[in-house]
């Protein structure tokens, strides 16, 4: 049977006390609502329709790029209306999963547990779980058999229903033929004055329909957000669930509670990575390579035995194997280094290249440049490539040696072979394999007093 997912992403999200919509505050890097539209498409669904409300065009905007089927749900009368909302483009062949927009962490497996559940004699599927603290949530009420009967909402409960303690995590699969009936049977009857969705159980079970409540593994399937505290809940358990995969694919994480993994992370063998690491993007990382402490690496690809020493930055750049990176280096986007290079401490790399067994160990700034293999940049060097409209390239032939405290002022060609002597300020090409400085020459001043302090008044 086709497979229509419904997301719920309508509600304001006012605990959150935030401008931002709730469903797209971000848990590891990306909105709670992608999240749960990954997870559908991991299902194979034929279409996603989204329900969406409060904050509407930014929600929109924010996920722009996204294939759904947007359904405005213009006020807000409950699950049961939001539901309403999207049916109109949902044939009656299709069998329909809802989802909730702040729900992230239910993976596809649970999720197709419950699609075969309802798919199994045209039942009704929903997705339970046993709380040590139900408050909140909806009781599920089973009749002396043990059948699913109905679901009672905590608002509406009585005291013993309440003590309950399986409950009803909202999510819910049905046919959509049968879906589309139930609906427009809610009644709003009810201390909210709303129309639950999760009334359709009743109906379903009037009408001689078997529902079946499949249980999640655990809370942390289905923990939602409604605050920043159950935002910080959900983004650790998220960090759990990555440093436990990347474990036991054979990564050393030294303290797993301290990383992040913010989007795919590839990995090789023998992977090594200390504590406060942050990966964000698309990262790829080769065999043996070492990463030290607090470390950000942002769409980057890492090749094999490169070792990045503690606090550095790295953003879209690539670096080739049996690299020695940092510490406290920073590579900004479009760089690209060869094999055996080393980038030392407080050095900045920005769109530039570096041949293999090019170094740069010290305290320089090389932006728009191309350098080629075995050259030296002394301490203090600069690319000068911002002439305040304009950015310009600076070339550097292979084995050039470039003395420290040097200023390469682009657009410049450095020879193969060159030397550039320390402290000069280059405007004009170098020839290779030849030395060339420049320098004003170097006075004393006899009788020169250095300014005394003048006494306040």
């Amino acid at each position: 049977m086709p497979l229509s997912v419904v997301i719920l992403a309508a509600g304001q999200g006012k605990r959150m006390k935030s401008d931002l919509p709730k469903v797209l505050q971000p848990v590891a890097g990306r909105p709670l609502l992608k999240h749960v539209i990954d997870t559908a498409r991991e299902l194979a669904a034929s279409d996603i329709h989204v329900v969406y409300g409060h904050g509407g065009e930014q929600v929109r905007a924010a996920l722009a790029s996204e294939n759904v089927t947007w359904a405005l749900q213009a006020e807000q009368h409950g699950t049961g209306h939001a539901v309403q909302q999207a049916m109109p483009g949902v044939p009656d062949d299709h069998l329909v999963l809802v989802l909730y927009g702040d729900v992230p962490l239910t993976p596809a497996s649970t999720l197709q547990r419950l699609i075969d559940a309802a798919a199994a004699g045209e039942a009704l599927g929903i997705l339970s779980v046993r709380m040590k603290d139900p408050t909140g949530y909806g009781r599920i009420i089973r009749d002396r058999a043990g059948t699913v009967a109905r679901i009672v909402e905590h608002n509406d409960a009585n005291q013993k229903e309440r003590v309950i303690d399986e409950v009803n995590t909202g999510l819910m699969a049905a046919s959509a033929k049968r879906l589309r009936e139930w609906l427009a049977q809610l009644r709003n009857d009810n201390a909210q004055g709303e129309y639950y969705l999760t009334d359709v159980v009743v109906l379903a079970a009037r009408a001689g329909l078997k529902v079946n409540a499949i249980p999640a593994d655990s809370e942390d399937e289905v923990l939602g957000v409604n605050d920043k505290v159950q935002l910080a809940e959900v983004e650790a358990v998220y960090r759990k669930r990555r440093a436990t995969q990347l474990m036991l694919q054979g990564v050393t994480l030294v303290d797993p509670a301290r990383f992040d993994a913010r989007g795919p992370l590839t990995v090789g063998r023998d992977v090594h990575v200390d504590v406060n690491v942050v990966f964000e993007g698309v990262v790829k990382l080769g065999h043996r390579v070492r990463i030290g402490p607090n470390v950000v690496i942002r769409d980057s690809e890492i090749g094999d035995d490169t070792v990045v020493f503690p606090n550095c930055v790295i953003d879209r750049a690539s670096i080739g194997p049996n690299c020695n990176i940092g510490p406290f280096a920073r590579f900004r986007p479009s760089s690209s280094l060869a094999a055996g290079v080393h980038v030392g401490n407080f050095v900045e790399v920005k769109n530039s290249i570096l041949g293999a067994g090019a170094k740069a160990n010290h305290l320089t700034y090389l932006g728009d440049a191309t350098v080629g293999e075995k050259v030296n940049v002394g301490a203090g060097t600069v690319t000068c490539n911002y002439d305040g409209a304009n950015k310009w390239r600076t070339e550097i032939g292979a084995g050039a040696f470039i003395g420290s405290g040097a200023m390469l002022v682009a657009p410049v060609k450095i020879g193969a072979g060159a030397t550039i002597g320390a402290g000069s300020t280059i405007t004009k090409d170098a020839p290779e394999d030849k030395l060339t400085l420049e320098r004003s020459k170097q006075l004393t001043l006899d009788g020169w007093q250095r300014p005394v302090k003048q006494p306040k008044g």
